[in-house]
């Protein structure tokens, strides 16, 4: 079984959607992880980068084609495989690419919040709370 990776990274283009012969919905993207360091005048610079694509079929693609827009930051978990192709100048080439992959769009909270402010429930919210111990039946 190929091993399943999760890539934390930014799209660097629009997604694409697209349609096989048979009518099934495509959406392909391509995800950016990179590493970044500062250097001696403290400015950061990226040292590493990968690029990996993913593709989404049917009803996740086409959600995903709507959702997404390049540049957005995004969490990918798939099984990574390698796939080789020859390019139109006859070069062989290699590409890294997620077989069954999840897409979620990664949200950053307003600078001076912690993200677990963020993800707190509503005051108002009567699922949110933990109920009064009490030894009658909450219904």
């Amino acid at each position: 079984m190929l091993p399943s990776i999760t890539i934390d990274g930014r799209l660097v283009a629009d997604p694409e959607l697209r349609f096989t012969t048979g009518g099934k919905a495509v959406c392909s993207m391509r995800v950016a992880a990179s590493d970044s360091k500062k250097d001696a005048n403290e400015q950061w610079q990226t040292t590493e980068q990968i690029f990996i694509g993913v593709s989404l079929w049917e009803a996740e693609g086409e959600a995903a084609a709507e959702a997404f827009r390049k540049g957005d930051q995004v969490l990918v978990t798939g099984r990574i495989f390698q796939r080789e192709y020859e390019a139109s100048n006859g070069e062989k080439r290699t590409s890294l690419e997620l077989k069954f992959p999840t897409v979620a769009k990664k949200v950053r909270a307003p600078r001076g919040e912690r993200s677990a402010i963020r993800s707190a429930p509503p005051v108002n919210d009567p699922w949110g709370s933990v109920p009064a111990r009490n030894d009658e039946p909450p219904f």
